[in-house]
């Protein structure tokens, strides 16, 4: 799995996501549940995972979508 997106907005995460599961693109949110350890301020960021081979289209559909990868 690659890292397709870093941030700290988790309203992005989501409509990532959802975006590439309309494209069947499997999507793993990773560090979701990181706000347990930060005090729920927000400011380590979620990333979100995709395979290898899809990580060029994925790519793709960030960029079509105006979503910055954060990276």
């Amino acid at each position: 799995m690659r890292e397709l997106l870093r941030t700290t907005d988790p309203t992005i995460v989501a409509f990532a996501t959802a975006l590439l599961q309309g494209e069947g693109i499997a999507a793993f949110p990773m560090d979701v549940h990181m706000s347990v350890l930060e005090g729920s301020i927000g400011i380590l960021p979620r990333r979100l995972m995709v395979r290898d081979q899809d990580l060029f289209i994925a790519r793709i559909v960030m960029k079509d979508n105006d979503i910055p990868l954060g990276f």
